[in-house]
């Protein structure tokens, strides 16, 4: 990695798997923040300035897709990879408009992901 630790935002409404993730990145050296749901992330995001967003699709308050529309709106630049379980095509779809990555949780391992965010932060 760089000198200077990069940050990366987690939000994920699922409590046990947002814990094991922020853990797990923690560990390969990363910052971590965390939200529960898509208005806590959105505010963590204007806050925090992170590096990364993993981003879950389906959650409370406000979902992934609509979340990453208004960061983009703020910052065209930040990767965005989405965390969720499902795998259709028009979800895949929608994702992609303004996110960098698509990962389906149930299919990849958290040291996966770690590995995942690894190659779209150092290039």
């Amino acid at each position: 990695m760089t000198d200077a630790k990069k940050k990366i935002l987690i939000v994920e409404d699922s409590k046990d798997y947002l814990f094991i993730l922020s853990e797990t990145l923690r560990g390969a050296g990363f910052g971590m923040t965390t939200a529960g749901n898509g208005e806590e992330g959105l505010e963590a995001f204007k806050k925090d300035k992170p590096d990364l967003i993993l981003l879950d699709i389906t959650m409370p308050k406000m979902d992934g897709i609509a979340m990453s529309k208004k960061i983009r709106e703020l910052d065209t630049k930040v990767p965005i990879i989405f965390l969720t379980n499902m795998s259709d095509l028009k979800h895949i779809s929608d994702a992609m408009e303004s996110a960098t990555d698509y990962i389906v949780k149930a299919d990849t391992s958290v040291d996966d992901i770690v590995v995942r965010v690894k190659e779209k932060l150092i290039k």
